[in-house]
């Protein structure tokens, strides 16, 4: 018995009726993928597949939350979950991915879902994930504002060090000039 053969969505059986599946995604779900991105969680899935002429449309629907690293701080943080997606598939000879389309053979008459799930949640985590404002680790913060101290003559990008914080009561960067050439460059484009 594989360790996702709970995901083996049976699409052969289905014919003009619409099937919902669920899924409770929790801490055993993201073990057995064993992906560092996400560790744990706790994620609702309700999978509706339904028969469309030669095709199968499986709608997604992800509510819930999981656990992931502050980028801030490097302590766990929530991050909530809320993610609809479709998916097409068709039958063919062998497993394939084409455009917008997941061909599965027909002789298996079954597509395994547990990686697309892992997918859809990992696609919906933010580029920049932090905790709240006043919420990161004090420590961390400190040590952090101690490293991240800048000269005036530094000509690095400000927005390279200071990016993080912005959202965070605790850091206030130090005042950083900026490169007057830079400057007359910003009055061009307000000027059209």
């Amino acid at each position: 018995m594989s360790k996702f053969e709970l995901y083996n969505v049976v699409l052969k059986d289905i014919n003009n009726e619409t099937r919902v599946i669920e899924y409770d995604l929790d801490d055993a779900y993201f073990k057995k993928i064993d992906s560092p991105e996400v560790q744990k969680g706790n994620i609702k899935a309700k999978v509706t597949v339904q028969k469309k002429l030669s095709t199968f449309e499986l709608q997604f629907l992800l509510d819930g939350s999981i656990t992931i690293p502050c980028d801030r701080c490097l302590d766990d943080m929530e991050q909530l979950i809320h993610y609809k997606e479709k998916l097409q598939v068709k039958f063919g000879d062998k497993f394939a991915e084409e455009d917008e389309v997941v061909i599965v053979p027909e002789s298996d008459g079954a597509i395994n879902i547990a990686w697309f799930l892992y997918e859809f949640i990992v696609l919906n985590i933010p580029m920049k994930h932090v905790h709240a404002a006043g919420e990161c680790n004090k420590t961390m913060v400190v040590k952090l504002k101690k490293h991240i101290t800048r000269q005036k003559d530094d000509v690095e990008d400000e927005d390279n060090s200071s990016a993080d914080f912005d959202d965070d009561d605790d850091f206030t960067p130090d005042e950083v000039q900026t490169d007057p050439r830079w400057d007359g460059l910003q009055n061009i484009t307000e000027n059209n």
